[in-house]
């Protein structure tokens, strides 16, 4: 049985950190590190990370303290752990806190290092257009996602799929992945293989400026803008309703503009228009298809009764759920029914 010290902080830290925790024949997680109570929601309350609530749900001891206070190195040799497996974590280790523990510290990152190193990988992956990502669980060392690595495995990203469903994906198969590198390790089976050298894709992350959609490129390239800015930071664009560029109004909705406002939009939901529907109930339409526009401009705006679409620089894209500024999200046809929006209405 290996003594885990388990750190990590969001939602997709949470499938691996119950993986552990529910195999106790293998393991024994004796602690949660994990980020202190952050103001989240309109609100703005104080709530506790997700990891941290599995880990009370779990009767597990929590951890929030800085890993980089002299005193943390005493706090994490008192919870007896012998190895420590981190998932989205959130912080950068000191190597005196790396070399506390006798078996090391071990993460699970999503990518096929030593591919896509950094923040943002799998939202990387996506909008690169890799067909292709993965899991991988390698030792931490001083440098960034550079450490040995003791075992990888692939999946095949999907033409329709989301940074946030192919993370859920990559969370679930990558806590197996994880259980089963560490109990190898402790087992003796494996042994650590250094990363390849090379130039190497850098996954930086996505800032809400970075979400702001272009439509001067191709359909292909929107699309995959979309999908890796989908749910963070989340794609978005200004919405002109009468075409006249105005600045953004800041407090009105598509269906109450002054003329030369424009109101933020967020795309939920898109494809390459006349695309085949992504699933049953993806909000495309099911009836028959009408015809998008063949010649719409960049960012120009063209509807049907179930239709919304928008010009690229080569084919449309449709839109197929949006959340307009002030409004709930809703199927893009029923927003542009409520917008009122002129023969010029642009999106930029």
């Amino acid at each position: 049985m290996v003594r885990v010290l388990f750190a990590g902080t969001p939602d997709v830290a949470v499938p691996s950190l119950r993986t552990l925790a529910g195999d106790p024949e293998h393991f024994e997680v004796v602690a949660v590190l994990t980020r202190p109570d952050a103001l989240r929601g309109r609100g703005r309350r104080l709530e506790p990370s997700p990891v941290k609530q599995a880990a009370l749900e779990l009767g597990l001891p929590v951890l929030e303290c800085d890993p980089n206070e002299p005193a943390f190195v005493d706090e994490l040799l008192a919870t007896g752990a012998e190895a420590a497996a981190v998932v989205a974590y959130g912080r950068i280790l000191k190597e005196s806190v790396l070399e506390a523990l006798p078996m090391g510290w071990y993460n699970l990152h999503f990518s096929l290092l030593p591919q896509w190193r950094g923040a943002a990988p799998v939202q990387r992956a996506i909008w690169a257009g890799d067909t292709l990502t993965g899991a991988t669980v390698f030792r931490i060392t001083r440098g960034m996602d550079s450490g040995p690595i003791l075992a990888q495995s692939t999946i095949e990203i999907g033409p329709h799929e989301t940074a946030g469903d192919l993370l859920a994906r990559l969370a679930e198969d990558g806590s197996r992945l994880l259980a089963a590198a560490l109990q190898a390790m402790a087992d003796g089976q494996i042994q650590p293989v250094e990363q390849q050298v090379g130039a190497y894709e850098i996954a930086e992350k996505i800032r809400v400026e970075d979400a702001h959609i272009r439509f001067d490129v191709p359909a292909f390239a929107v699309d995959r803008q979309i999908r890796a800015c989908t749910p963070n930071p989340g794609a978005w664009c200004l919405v002109d309703i009468d075409g006249t560029h105005g600045g953004n109004s800041g407090g009105n909705d598509g269906g109450n503009v002054e003329s030369g406002d424009a109101i933020t939009m967020h795309v939920l939901q898109a494809r390459v228009a006349d695309a085949p529907g992504t699933s049953e109930g993806d909000g495309a339409d099911t009836q028959a298809q009408e015809a998008a526009p063949a010649d719409l401009v960049p960012g120009a705006i063209a509807t049907a009764k179930q239709h919304v679409w928008v010009g690229t620089a080569s084919d449309p894209i449709e839109l197929l759920q949006v959340k307009a500024q002030g409004k709930k999200a809703m199927a893009a046809a029923d927003w542009a029914r409520g917008a009122r929006l002129t023969p010029q209405a642009r999106c930029r």
